[in-house]
């Protein structure tokens, strides 16, 4: 590679990393937007929750479509169309989706608005199914995970600013203490910057002389598949369709979007029986790490996404602050900022540094961050001396990462009993100790996704990219475990509905245990095993 095109790659990689700070930044900025939607249009804790349905639910559908109709071709659809081209479509798609959220939201239709969320992730699925392989392609194999690491901060920030930056073209302010009525212009704004920011993108990546990114891997075969994804999808249509379910058959709400989260856990368990005992034509679902790995992914996202789509009606209580929307930004801010914090710290080991100097940078890089977010929170009015004390949390995510030595297994188990604990200690207190402990839940989740991510891909052989494909579409936990934590709270108290969390942390601190069993059974060395890139 010459200098010439090593400054265009470059030039290509700060473009590319743009769409890692979309994905943070939307999705961040739910926590926003639900509590807004809630108020406004006179939601359930359910019903508000139905936009990470969506939202989530458009990637799963997303990652679907993909491997079907790659399946069905017998060609990678992706790989034929190339990397950029995929990103680029997949911009256009999220521009449409943010263009039809302007009449979605003047209409005054929730349903409008969750459809033009559905279209807007829609082209994320395909943004990230494609930009991942790219940005490791934009340069040397060895410098990829740094490359991913770098994307991944940047992804930090955009849910570190979304929340803020949404807060103030709603109301004004990312701290008003008087409530405060929202414009419809500015929500239209927001959107119409958005939009305008995708195509920008877009027609830069489209004209660009970026290389061409391809893969040789075949297509694997894996017929027995088709029946528990296809199941896994009618479970996600239950709860989209469970309001005319309960008219139809006078069963409550909850009885279906219970049943919903049970069907997908009851499939992925009973296929783990099955390919275990036959596993031809399961693909690379005959191994019990990656079905395991499914459900991790599933229950990490889920719960990553949930403890903060409900902090804004837990928030709400004059028991935990008594805050309106206008004022839950900073709260949300810090959240997403403590996945900030906890990536941060575990991009350290990406380095060549000394092992004395990665101790000292793993002591310095989490406060470094958590002074960043307070940072940002304090431009825009916010009086951060309020959270001062959350650096106690960051000092316990410290430890856990010198205890865990680096370790996925390891760190897994630690940081998914911590995240227990966390909860359980948000459960049985009120007042800054319960909020603390919740949001802390975002230290426990930060380093998770890498760690789920190796161990499960581990000994997959020939059918890692297809076990990639199917623990990429498990991101549909964000679309269904926020609405059974919100149809909980509807029924038992929203304070109470947070035990849903700590069950997604024990089965995480289950999961470390459990593939550590199956991988050294089949051979493997669980301990010489290195963390993917950051999600």
């Amino acid at each position: 590679m010459n200098q010439k095109d090593e400054k265009n790659y470059g030039s290509a990689l700060y473009t590319l990393i743009t769409v890692f700070f979309f994905w943070g930044f939307v999705a961040a900025s739910n926590g926003i937007f639900i509590p807004f939607c809630k108020t406004h249009f006179n939601l359930t804790q359910f019903e508000s929750q139905l936009i990470d349905f969506t939202f989530y639910g458009g990637y799963f559908i997303g990652s679907l479509i993909l491997f079907y109709a790659s399946k069905i071709s017998k060609v990678d659809i992706l790989n034929k169309l190339g990397y950029k081209n995929g990103i680029v479509f997949g911009l256009v798609i999220s521009a449409a989706g943010a263009l039809l959220m302007v009449p979605a939201i003047n209409s005054g239709s929730f349903s409008f608005i969750l459809t033009a969320f559905f279209f807007i992730a829609i082209g994320f699925s395909l943004q990230q199914t494609a930009a991942n392989p790219f940005a490791v392609a934009l340069g040397t194999p060895q410098t990829g995970a740094n490359r991913l690491n770098l994307a991944g901060g940047v992804n930090n920030f955009g849910t570190l600013l979304g929340p803020i930056v949404v807060s103030i073209v709603l109301f004004g302010t990312a701290s008003s203490v008087e409530p405060v009525a929202v414009e419809i212009s500015s929500i239209n704004t927001l959107y119409y910057i958005l939009a305008g920011l995708f195509i920008g993108v877009a027609i830069f990546f489209s004209i660009s002389n970026l290389p061409k990114v391809t893969s040789d891997e075949k297509v694997e075969t894996s017929n027995k598949t088709n029946i528990p994804l296809f199941v896994i999808f009618i479970a996600f249509l239950l709860i989209l369709a469970s309001g005319p379910l309960t008219d139809m058959t006078g069963l409550s709400k909850s009885v279906w979007v219970y049943a919903s989260l049970a069907i997908i856990v009851l499939t992925l368990l009973l296929s783990l029986n099955s390919a275990g005992k036959e596993g031809n034509g399961w693909g690379a679902m005959q191994y019990p790490q990656l079905i395991l790995g499914m459900l991790a992914i599933f229950t990490y996202v889920g719960v990553e996404v949930s403890i903060q789509s409900n902090m804004g009606a837990l928030l709400k209580l004059p028991a935990f602050g008594g805050y309106n929307e206008s004022v839950i930004a900073p709260f949300i801010s810090l959240y997403w900022g403590s996945l900030m914090i906890g990536r941060w710290t575990g991009a350290v080991s990406a380095f060549s540094f000394s092992k004395s100097t990665k101790r000292i940078l793993t002591l310095i890089v989490p406060f470094f961050a958590f002074a960043v977010i307070l940072f940002f929170n304090h431009l825009n009015g916010t009086s951060v001396s309020q959270f001062y004390v959350y650096a106690i949390c960051v000092a316990i995510l410290v430890a856990g990462f010198f205890y865990s030595q680096e370790k996925p297994a390891k760190t897994l188990m630690t940081f998914g009993i911590l995240g227990m604990i966390a909860m359980v200690i948000g459960l049985t207190t009120t007042g800054s100790i319960a909020v603390f402990a919740f949001l802390s839940g975002g230290l426990c989740c930060s380093i998770m996704w890498p760690c789920i991510f190796s161990l499960s891909i581990t000994g997959l052989g020939k059918y890692t990219s297809q076990g990639s494909s199917f623990l990429i579409m498990m991101i549909l936990g964000g679309a269904i475990i926020p609405p059974v934590q919100g149809i909980l709270a509807d029924t038992s108290g929203i304070h109470l509905s947070y035990v849903v969390p700590v069950v997604c942390f024990a089965y995480l601190a289950y999961f470390a245990w459990k593939v550590s069993s199956v991988l050294r059974k089949q051979g493997i060395d669980v301990s010489k095993i290195e963390a993917e890139g950051a999600h």
